[in-house]
């Protein structure tokens, strides 16, 4: 064979022939962005605090080295799945079931629209009750309606500031 018949050959070769190996696509999710997504969760659920930790300093990332405390995110690679447990507090006089449900459904719904990942299970632990807030009466000496302040808030002001020990 001479080279011209040589170069024909080759390009005559089926390249269907070949078997490439199939590409394998990875994705890798830190437990630190589950951790964030539900954090967000909560930050929108009124009543709820996270246990453990700083709510705000989570917010603004300023956590220590072990991640977010109260939120602990199992991945099963093999299911596509996450398992999330929550550690919070709950205000009194809120309906525990209630929360309980607002709360998993809003994780749920929000871990598999941002990561594609189902999840398996949101197990919530209510570790506290948080003190009822009192938003009828303002705790400081605001000028009511009328624009004076009220007879009481002299006295309570003498009561307050004496000069005994």
């Amino acid at each position: 064979m001479n080279d011209r018949d040589r170069k024909l050959a080759m390009k005559r070769v089926d390249t269907g022939e070949f078997e490439l190996p199939e590409t394998l696509y990875v994705r890798d999710i830190e437990n630190k962005v589950f951790q964030t997504i539900v954090l967000q969760c909560l930050a929108k659920i009124e009543g709820i605090g996270l246990a453990g930790g700083n709510f705000i300093d989570n917010l603004l990332g300023r956590e220590g080295p072990e991640g977010i405390r109260g939120i602990s995110v199992e991945q099963n690679s093999q299911k596509h799945c996450v398992s999330v447990k929550v550690e919070a507090n709950i205000r009194y006089g809120l309906s525990i079931p209630e929360k309980s449900d607002e709360i998993q459904t809003k994780i749920s719904e929000e871990v598999t629209r941002l990561t594609g990942l189902h999840v398996s299970c949101v197990h919530i632990i209510f570790k506290n009750i948080l003190p009822e807030t009192d938003d009828k009466e303002p705790k400081s000496d605001k000028l009511n309606t009328s624009g004076k302040k009220p007879a009481h808030a002299e006295e309570t002001a003498a009561d307050d500031y004496s000069d005994e020990f």
